[in-house]
């Protein structure tokens, strides 16, 4: 371990988060608007997440199985740590004026509705930018805000976004049916492009003093996570057939059944890796063979087929842990598979905390992954996880919006802001106490 980092998990969290200062407004849902945000939050933003009082958030509902922990589903709880809850019924015009008077105190706002809802609501990009005009307004959804489907109005989700990128069918094996992965891998990586280009938007702002309208589409930004396939496509008039865990450009390089029922994920192109397997497959010879002895013959189909099968018989007589040892010995790459399990119980991934004990006062000690860069000097954490519909609405409109409590009480009277419904994955856990957790009174 370099020096930079000794001690950096016993000490990260009494070191400054590298975005503290900055101000985030969200007014999202799901997964694709809320996980930008929660990057910038763990990263030390201070995130103000809006919903629509009393139910809020639609992944609050969306649960494994149905399974709750503590009254929270665990995808709400991964995507949205580290949060300021607010419950504001942007309905009501006295809800938008509040929403616009925290714009103009705020350095990006998020969002991920339908086209046209946002200016149905009076805070579109051009309210906004009145109350704010070095405000960094974000809009993301399936589709983006203008373009065909745009105009169609088409709802959209991760699913919907792997099948319409071609993701879901490159995703499969040849000949079987399209493959949806289970993660949401469009609304993630859609959500980390966003963030990226906010903090683009940020460097110009303090370059130019002037703030900026960003508009993103899911499904455009999965597309551009494929690689080659769309330029192979318009450069060679081919279209790029599904491969299974064969990689097309690597030869070898798939994923092969062992003889403990497990499996192994194996790659070996540069020469010396090459060299390192024949030899671990008792074949010194095949480096030399005209067919397999230069990585672009390799790539050729045919070629490539004959070497993925030899080494998948191979595989099938040796265990996925004896591949393992057997690629750190010859200098390849070769891991066995991990389940979930396995993965959360690594001692690799425990001891550089990145499967951590998450200790909150609310919802007490459970596991979950932190953020997956470390910073030397002003390191990214989580610092609490969720909270219930309209938590913290007494502390923002106190703190930052200087209303009395007298004013509070009005709003709460009128309908403008609420709290969370007697619902599962809205309310606080059943033993809360009624005080752990809270900034001021919730």
């Amino acid at each position: 371990m370099t020096s930079a980092f000794k001690d950096y998990v016993k000490n990260k969290y009494s070191r400054p988060a590298p975005l503290k200062g900055l101000r985030v407004l969200e007014v999202c849902t799901l997964l694709f608007g809320p996980a930008g945000p929660s990057f910038l939050a763990t990263m030390g933003a201070e995130v103000i997440k809006i919903e629509l009082p009393p139910v809020g958030d639609v992944t609050r509902s969306l649960n494994p199985f149905g399974w709750f922990y503590k009254e929270q589903g665990p995808m709400f709880m991964h995507i949205n740590p580290s949060k300021l809850y607010m419950a504001l019924d942007l309905h009501k015009e006295e809800a938008q004026n509040i929403f616009k008077e925290l714009c103009g105190k705020a350095d990006v706002v998020e969002f991920n509705l339908r086209p046209g809802v946002t200016k149905r609501w009076n805070i579109g990009y051009e309210d906004i930018r009145k109350a704010n005009p070095g405000i960094i307004y974000v809009e993301k959804n399936g589709f983006g805000q203008w373009g065909l489907y745009a105009e169609q109005d088409r709802p959209s989700n991760d699913g919907a976004a792997q099948a319409l990128s071609g993701y879901a069918w490159m995703s499969s094996f040849a000949g079987r049916p399209p493959l949806k992965q289970s993660i949401w891998v469009c609304d993630v990586y859609g959500a980390l492009m966003g963030e990226a280009a906010v903090l683009a938007a940020l460097h110009h702002k303090r370059k130019t003093g002037k703030g900026q309208y960003i508009e993103m589409s899911q499904s455009e930004n999965i597309m551009r996570a494929m690689t080659w396939i769309w330029p192979y496509q318009q450069m060679s008039g081919k279209g790029a057939e599904p491969s299974g865990n064969r990689d097309l450009c690597i030869c070898p390089a798939d994923t092969f059944l062992c003889k403990d029922g497990k499996f192994a994920a194996l790659a070996a192109p540069a020469p010396d890796e090459f060299k390192g397997l024949c030899e671990a497959m008792g074949q010194p010879d095949l480096a030399k063979d005209a067919r397999f002895r230069d990585h672009s013959i390799r790539l050729k189909n045919e070629n490539a087929i004959a070497i993925l099968k030899i080494i998948a018989d191979w595989a099938v007589t040796k265990t996925a842990d004896e591949i393992e040892g057997l690629g750190k010995k010859h200098g390849f790459a070769a891991t066995r598979l991990h389940n979930a399990v396995d993965e959360n119980n690594d001692p690799h991934r425990r001891g550089r905390d990145f499967v951590k004990m998450i200790d909150d006062p609310m919802y007490g000690r459970y596991p979950d992954h932190e953020f997956p860069v470390m910073m030397s000097k002003s390191p990214p954490k989580n610092r609490w996880t969720v909270r219930p519909v309209g938590f913290d609405n007494d502390y923002i409109l106190t703190t930052i919006l200087g209303r009395s409590q007298e004013q509070i009480e009005t709003l709460y009277t009128n309908g403008v802001v609420g709290k969370w419904k007697d619902q599962q994955g809205r309310r606080p856990p059943a033993d809360w106490d009624g005080k752990s957790g809270a900034i001021l009174r919730r």
